[in-house]
């Protein structure tokens, strides 16, 4: 994993975009520790910049940008592929030559065998930029699951790309302010794709390639995702047989490297499952974190310890107190690419996985999203039901004294993310309203006429409510947040339950079997050999935080000086009991946004 950024402007001289880049680089230094690297062709105006996190091939040989076929092909890459040794074997047969033990270098020889038709043999977390100079085209290419992030700005007859959005506002160009990121801040809790604090930064669709035309200066976006996948298992048996099996393979893979690869353990289901398969591969050379509080009703220590218990590597286990997030706060925010209403237990378990000297970590997220883990795929029944109800019934609940009910006029929208914010919106527009001082018609008008993919119209049920999950949720805040607090730290936080082959092989069981009667069932039933009755024989809890009494109790975000209008008398609120915590954390970052 590393840091990328790049620029392709013909208007402009050759040092400047050597000074924008290099700049650009520094900004993202933390995210790639280890090395830095450029390429330039001056004929076209391009500059390519790299920061490196050696994981795969440490040697000086995995250097970026990677030049390969007579140098007429060109690379920047973020991520790691893990059948880059498949796919290697598979080139070899082909005739192709290799000159380095990295997976960049498999990125390449498969791009100049199968052009763009490679992107999708490629199993990984990734985000990279080609230069094709014999076909003068660069291609900006991110992951299906939007793991790795890339953002790209192109006005006038300009490229520019970087893994953050910050990185941008380190050139010499002038970007403005998103006019509406606090409206969708503050209605979703993060920052949704494709849209970012800055007007015409966006992001990179996940599964999608954008083609740069040297020539026309001008570029085209398309997809590499699979679609549509066959339900091809229909019993119970079956079902949890293929679930054990692929996930087995894919937590092998994303084992591989040249640096030291640890799991965090938080005890619950879906990182015990993967702490035990991992133990069952590497054993006595596991190492696995954990993370632990003073306050006992939110500490999981019992749980973590029957986990560690069976395993063979080490196990560490660090406690975070109130004194810790006062001392680390700022280095917190700092590390914040984006707005965000949570990432703080991100930076924590990053933090530590740095101590204990890891370069990458395996993580359970996906688990939740894909086989039910959340209150929402029992609630689409509801939605169904009430979305029958008269528009203007819908509507009037914006009248209603519960914020929890003023929810139910998201569900008038003529827009499926009307459900999602039914689900899972933060701030409702009355209150939006208030807090930004702006019309709420502004703010109804801009929420609904949200771009949401077309997929989704055929899906209903429990996958429905997974499409959601995953592409709103999952993609624009967890991921999100994971990327840019570990990178903060210098590791790589890889995902399993992501792993291209694995979502495959989920896809293709039926809605019965992969929905069970209890959230995760499926999952449960293909490891319950292994896990503990005490992981999988109890409610969820999810990997909390003190944060509601520390934040309150302390003075981080809760000086009223820092306020005005409306959002004064929600930290009031707050310091009483009556916000949530990432209520007011949003209300602070939007009180302290340069703008």
């Amino acid at each position: 994993m590393c840091r990328i950024a790049g620029i392709i402007d013909q208007n402009q001289s050759p040092a400047q975009l050597e000074k924008d880049v290099q700049a650009m680089c520094d900004s993202m230094k933390h995210g790639g520790p280890d090395d830095e690297g450029f390429f330039a062709d001056p004929k076209i105006g391009l500059q390519f910049g790299h920061r490196r996190l050696a994981l795969i091939d440490l040697s000086p040989t995995g250097y970026q940008p990677m030049r390969y076929n007579q140098g007429n092909l060109t690379i920047t890459f973020n991520g790691e592929i893990y059948n880059y040794l498949e796919l290697k074997t598979e080139l070899t047969l082909l005739g192709l030559i290799f000159n380095t033990e990295s997976d960049t270098e498999v990125i390449l020889a498969a791009y100049q065998t199968w052009g763009t038709a490679s992107f999708h043999k490629l199993t990984g977390m990734f985000a990279f930029a080609i230069y094709d100079q014999l076909k003068q085209v660069t291609h900006l290419v991110r992951d299906q699951m939007g793991i790795k992030p890339l953002y790209f700005s192109s006005t006038d007859t300009r490229l520019i790309f970087a893994s953050e959005v910050k990185a941008f506002e380190k050139t010499s160009y002038r970007f403005e302010e998103n006019a509406d990121w606090k409206i969708y801040f503050l209605a979703f809790g993060h920052l949704p794709h494709p849209f970012t604090t800055l007007k015409d930064v966006h992001s990179l669709r996940p599964g999608h390639f954008l083609t740069w035309d040297h020539q026309e200066q001008t570029f085209q976006i398309n997809s590499f995702e699979n679609i549509g996948w066959k339900k091809t298992i229909f019993n119970n048996q079956d079902a949890s047989k293929k679930i054990e099996q692929e996930l087995s393979k894919a937590v092998n893979r994303q084992l591989i490297a040249d640096a030291p690869v640890g799991v965090f353990l938080s005890g619950g289901i879906d990182s015990s499952i993967i702490t035990l398969i991992a133990n069952q591969k590497i054993g006595s050379n596991l190492n696995s974190l954990s993370i632990n509080f003073q306050e006992k009703q939110f500490s999981e220590a019992q749980f973590q310890q029957a986990v560690a218990d069976q395993t063979h590597g080490t196990h560490h286990s660090y406690q975070v107190k109130k004194e810790d997030l006062e001392v680390h706060f700022k280095e917190i925010l700092s590390a914040m690419d984006q707005p965000t209403n949570d990432g703080i237990n991100s930076w924590f378990v990053n933090r530590y996985a740095k101590v204990d000297g890891l370069k990458a970590v395996l993580s359970g997220i996906g688990a939740d999203e894909l086989f039910g883990g959340y209150p929402s795929f029992k609630r689409m029944k509801l939605i169904q039901k009430m979305k029958r109800f008269p528009r203007f019934l819908l509507k009037s609940a914006t009248f209603l004294r519960s914020e929890r009910l003023k929810r139910i006029a998201y569900l008038s929208y003529q827009n499926p993310i009307g459900e999602y914010l039914f689900l899972r919106g933060f701030f409702v527009p009355d209150t939006i309203a208030k807090i930004l001082q702006i019309d709420k018609h502004r703010i109804d008008a801009l929420l609904e006429a949200f771009p949401i993919d077309k997929s989704m119209d055929v899906l209903d049920g429990e996958e429905r409510a997974s499409w959601m999950e995953t592409h709103l949720f999952m993609q624009n805040q967890l991921l999100k947040d994971t990327d840019f607090m570990s990178m903060s730290h210098g590791v790589e936080v890889r995902v399993p339950f992501l792993d291209q082959r694995f979502l495959n092989s989920a896809s293709g069981i039926a809605h019965a079997q992969r929905f069970h009667n209890r959230p995760k069932g499926l999952l449960i039933d293909a490891f319950k050999h292994i896990l503990p009755e005490i992981i999988w024989n109890r409610p969820k809890m999810g990997f909390t935080f003190p944060l509601q009494q520390w934040l309150q109790q302390g003075t981080l975000i809760t000086n009223e000086n820092q306020y005005s209008g409306y959002s004064v008398q929600l930290i009031r609120k707050f310091k009483t009991g009556k916000l949530h915590w990432s209520k007011a954390f949003a209300l602070f970052q939007i009180a302290n946004s340069n703008s």
